[in-house]
């Protein structure tokens, strides 16, 4: 009660402050309410004033404060309402009350104060509530931008910059005294996880595109458990997939995924998919006779090929060899092939071209352009290669002792030379050779690479029904049976006791899973002999006075 009793006491001083700016009007003095010091605990404590009689502001004498400038108001009415009674009664007579308004009065104004950041949030509530949000708008306002289509990208956007500028309007209008820059709010940034990991669209994107005109295709077609039909070719806008069992037109591919089932127009099924480097290597034109991918596989491994490495081949065949290593040496690699014949070397090219271009439609990095195929013969290539070290040599020709003198001298220390040859008989001549020549080359591993293909199905009766599971017959030896008055002998008795516990440890098997038989068998025919791969070595001689031998 005493503060309110003191605020009010402050507002009367201002009122009068007020009037006496006003020019003086003629007529009675008007009273004042102000509560009387002798009664004012009585008086307050009924919660009632009395009125008295006051000097009018307005006149001029000792008595009367000067006029309160508006900006001094609130400091007046602060310092009114903060002060304690210094009398014993808790009297304030107007003299102490205009002392402090002229004490406020001298002070020096203070600083603007900001805008009321309470403003700003009712009148943001207000907007809030004049238009409603649909469903749609409110799980966006909640989503990260990146994660939100254009149109409601572009929605959120126009929201925005109409925001902007009401705020604009009704801060010039209302708030002319805006806010530091500092304590304006930042907008809100999509908060991103640091230990999400990225998802590189991209490159996935590319490696599912669909079928394009240009694109290499393989078709397949599988009867039972044998392949009946395997073709590769490429797209064309007008053209057609024929076979014995029907044709498929090239438009029904183009645009669909690679890897789906097409029915031909005879009612058969085709699988068509992109074919992978090993069915490109085995299905693309031939010159000469081809390295099969299971000899190439095994070569990459006995050389130890990484990414930058420089590899000479001589003996470019048909261009199977070169794209394996154009592979293996990725982009920062070289790989530079000889071919002493040019319809092999066109072949080889040509070969080459076909799966870069098909390449670079069916996904969005392009294949290296990184091999050099040069019609030359290897014996007249020694000066070029004087200047270049290679990591690794490959070499596919009749007589591989004779290139050996030559690309020896520029294969590193520790470098693998890897030779394929087809008989027997070449392997002793290359073995032979390096010992005359006395070269530095330890002949590491001599090998010949063969595969099995087996057959595993489900066992089908002849009608083709699942043929059923047919339980193993346990046969038990019957035990042995005493005859009236005979005991079994304790050795009898102990082959007893043994066949229990083999007879419990049968019956601890593993049930069988599922309940379909199955047969397993090689093929009847498989591939044969293809080749004879020779890892050798080259290493620095210890000691001068040996000779290798070039042995195995």
């Amino acid at each position: 009660m005493l503060q309110c009793a003191r605020r009010r006491l402050s507002l009367q001083v201002l009122g009068r402050e007020s009037r006496a700016r006003q020019p003086a009007r003629a007529g009675p003095e008007k009273t004042a309410l102000v509560p009387q010091g002798g009664r004012r605990r009585a008086l307050l404590g009924r919660g009632g004033f009395v009125p008295c009689r006051c000097v009018a502001s307005d006149r001029a004498g000792a008595g009367g404060a000067p006029p309160l400038p508006a900006a001094h108001r609130p400091r007046a009415v602060r310092a009114l309402c903060s002060g304690s009674p210094r009398q014993g009664d808790g009297a304030e007579p107007e003299e102490q009350v205009a002392a402090a308004a002229s004490r406020v009065a001298d002070s020096p104004p203070a600083a603007a104060s900001p805008a009321d950041p309470g403003q700003v949030l009712r009148s943001r509530r207000r907007r809030a509530w004049e238009r409603a949000l649909s469903p749609l708008e409110r799980v966006s306002r909640l989503l990260p931008e990146e994660l939100l289509s254009e149109e409601i990208r572009d929605i959120r956007r126009a929201e925005q910059g109409e925001s902007r500028q009401e705020d604009g309007s009704e801060n010039s209008d209302s708030h002319p005294l805006q806010r530091p820059a500092a304590s304006r709010a930042a907008p809100a940034q999509p908060q991103r996880h640091e230990d999400s990991t990225p998802v590189d669209t991209h490159n996935t994107a590319a490696k599912d595109g669909t079928f394009q005109v240009g694109d290499l295709i393989l078709a397949e077609f599988r009867r039972k458990t044998y392949m009946e039909f395997k073709h590769m070719r490429n797209l064309t806008a007008v053209g057609k997939l024929n076979s014995n069992w029907g044709a498929i037109s090239h438009q029904e591919i183009i645009g669909k995924l690679p890897g789906q089932m097409f029915r031909t127009s005879s009612g058969f099924q085709f699988l068509i998919r992109r074919p992978a480097l090993e069915d490109f290597v085995l299905l693309m034109k031939r010159g000469p006779t081809i390295s099969y991918p299971k000899d190439i596989n095994a070569m990459l491994m006995m050389m130890d090929i990484n990414q930058g490495d420089t590899v000479v081949e001589t003996g470019t065949g048909s261009g199977g060899m070169s794209l394996f290593l154009s592979r293996a040496v990725g982009p920062r690699g070289r790989v530079i092939s000889y071919e002493i014949r040019k319809d092999h070397h066109a072949v080889a090219k040509k070969n080459y071209r076909r799966w870069r271009d098909a390449w670079e439609i069916g996904h969005a990095e392009e294949w290296p352009d990184n091999v050099d195929f040069i019609n030359k013969d290897i014996l007249t290539a020694a000066e070029d290669m004087k200047s270049i070290t290679f990591d690794a040599v490959a070499l596919d020709m009749l007589n591989p002792q004779i290139a050996l003198p030559v690309v020896y001298p520029n294969l590193k220390q520790g470098g693998v030379c890897v030779v394929y040859l087809a008989n027997i008989t070449q392997v002793i001549d290359l073995l032979e050779g390096i010992r005359t020549c006395s070269l530095s080359l330890l002949c590491e591993r001599i090998i010949e690479v063969t595969h099995k293909d087996w057959l595993v199905l489900p066992a089908k009766r002849k009608d083709g029904r699942l043929a059923p599971r047919v339980e193993p017959q346990q046969i038990v030896d019957e035990e042995p049976q005493p005859k009236e008055g005979e005991e079994l002998p304790i050795q009898d008795q102990a082959v007893v006791g043994e066949s229990d516990d083999i007879a419990e440890s049968l019956s601890d098997y593993v049930e069988p899973y599922g309940s379909v038989p199955y047969i397993a068998r090689p093929y009847p025919w498989q591939a044969g002999h293809t080749a004879f791969l020779i890892k050798m070595r080259k290493y620095k001689v210890a000691y001068p006075d040996t000779t290798p031998d070039g042995s195995c």
